[in-house]
């Protein structure tokens, strides 16, 4: 099967290289040299319009020093801070305020450590120092990882097998010219040939509210899942390229204040498969093509007050998207759905935590090519317990609760260690029970065929309980052993929950 590139792919390639090297030009020192960081969370205030028996009970910042810093501009940092040079602030509001711009700094994943003090000047006046430890942002690390879902369906769906790993060349360049820019390019052979490239710029507006995110992606299988049988994926293996999939996409972002950002995104995909695969499942790709194209528009809503995105142990995130599939001349596909997610994380003192996710999923038409459906058993939705199933369906619904005590947790300082970025080591360790409900509504066709229907329209749970170490770099590891209606067992993960 030869590989051709569509004209649509090569002018937006054009596109995005195009502005992605006039990026560069944001790199120069005064680019930003007058920029406006004003937000709409601004406390400032004229003193001479306060109250005069509540002018002590005011402080009025003179100035913001930032240490530390050595590769991120200030301007970034700066974004971050809901108080400026010259705002005034109620004293008893203060430690709660700097506590937030705290774990907002923290959450640019830029800074190992991060803390913000007032330094006195004179009576009613201060300082504010900020002192930061920034991370390594450099990371071009050999690839050795799992084709599948996670690590307990390789291990018991596919017999651990050495053969369905893909390995390669993944490079992380995160804070590129010290703005936060995000370059992510991954080259990778084995099971599945890959090649990513990912560029994020969070602004490119003076008022460091508007940004985006440049896609490309090119994937071929030689190893393809043809078809669901009892809820697990059937692989069919061949020497030739069973399935190519090429797509691009420029995502626009827009964050008004700390917490909110709304996205809009535009993506065209180009997929082709063999007619090996054709035979096999003459609905792969619908109507017996054995190609697709589309393009689609998502708009996300993301709202976002966890403390610390890595691990969060407190405050709730709620993520609003909706996607049209088929909104140009020549589609073959037309999908339309929509997800809601909503978790919440609560402190309830003495080491305890308490979290929970909410979940559902609706998408319309029922009638869609196999590649195309949408499962439960992705990323983090799923029930756990039932990690090596992957259960279809247009409309599904999640919710997972989980209990945990924080049982260890230090920090070290490794003075002698060579790379200063590596010199902070903390670890939390954190022992569990949970609880997982779901439900995921059948396609008809399954339903016709009686295929893959034992745990679809009914009530699924999961619970059990077990252990998560986090450590520095965002690094989770989790062990839990579930139990559930189908079978009990250890499972092994390398990301938080959700």
């Amino acid at each position: 099967m030869q590989f051709k590139l569509p004209f649509l792919i090569v002018k937006m390639l054009t596109i995005i290289c195009t502005v992605f090297l006039s990026i560069g030009a944001l790199a120069k020192p005064d680019v930003y040299k007058n920029v406006s960081i004003s937000d709409t969370i601004r406390i400032s205030a004229n003193k001479k319009q306060l109250p005069p028996d509540s002018i002590k009970q005011y402080l009025h910042i003179n100035k913001i020093l930032i240490v530390g810093n050595s590769h991120t501009h200030n301007s970034v940092i700066l974004r971050e801070l809901r108080l400026k040079k010259g705002d005034i602030v109620n004293e008893r509001d203060l430690a709660s305020i700097l506590n937030r711009d705290q774990q907002k700094l923290f959450n640019l994943h830029l800074f190992n450590t991060v803390s913000i003090r007032p330094i006195p000047l004179d009576t009613g006046t201060i300082y504010l120092l900020v002192e930061l430890d920034e991370r390594w942002y450099t990371f071009p690390v050999p690839k050795f990882q799992l084709s599948d879902r996670n690590f307990n369906e390789w291990w018991e769906n596919y017999n651990h097998d050495w053969n369905r790993v893909n390995y390669g060349l993944k490079l992380y360049q995160y804070n590129l010219w010290g703005r936060n820019h995000t370059l992510l390019v991954t080259a990778q052979l084995g099971f599945q040939k890959t090649f990513q490239l990912l560029y994020r710029v969070p602004y490119i507006n003076k008022k460091q509210k508007e940004g985006l995110i440049f896609e490309f992606d090119y994937i071929d299988g030689k190893n393809v899942a043809e078809s669901t049988i009892d809820h697990k994926l059937n692989f069919l293996k061949s020497r030739n390229i069973l399935r190519s999939t090429q797509g691009v996409g420029l995502t626009y972002t827009y964050r008004n204040n700390f917490y909110i950002q709304h996205r809009l995104k535009y993506e065209y995909r180009y997929t082709t498969i063999a007619d090996t695969l054709l035979k096999l499942n003459p609905n792969y790709l619908g109507n017996k093509r054995d190609r697709q194209q589309f393009d689609a528009l998502t708009y996300e809503f993301i709202s976002d007050h966890r403390d610390v995105i890595s691990y969060p142990l407190k405050g709730y995130d709620f993520r609003l998207s909706a996607t049209q599939t088929g909104i140009g001349l020549r589609q073959d596909l037309n999908k339309t759905s929509a997800q809601i997610r909503f978790s919440g994380f609560i402190d309830l003192k003495n080491n305890f935590f308490l979290s929970n996710l909410s979940f559902l999923y609706w998408s319309t038409p029922t009638k869609l090519p196999y590649f195309n459906y949408g499962s439960m058993g992705y990323d983090k939705i799923f029930i756990r317990g039932y990690e090596v199933y992957v259960i279809e369906g247009p409309k599904f619904a999640l919710n997972k609760t989980t209990l945990k005590k924080r049982i260890f947790s230090r920090n070290w300082r490794l003075n002698n260690w060579p790379i200063k970025q590596f010199n902070y080591f903390p670890i939390s360790i954190y022992l569990k029970t949970y609880v997982d409900v779901g439900y995921v509504s059948n396609y008809p066709v399954y339903e016709q065929t009686e295929k893959n229907i034992f745990l679809s329209d009914t009530i699924l749970s999961g619970g059990g309980f077990g252990l998560d170490i986090v450590s520095a770099y965002d690094m989770a590891i989790r062990v839990e052993y579930s139990f559930t209606s189908q079978n009990n067992g250890l499972f092994l993960h390398f990301k938080k929950e959700f």
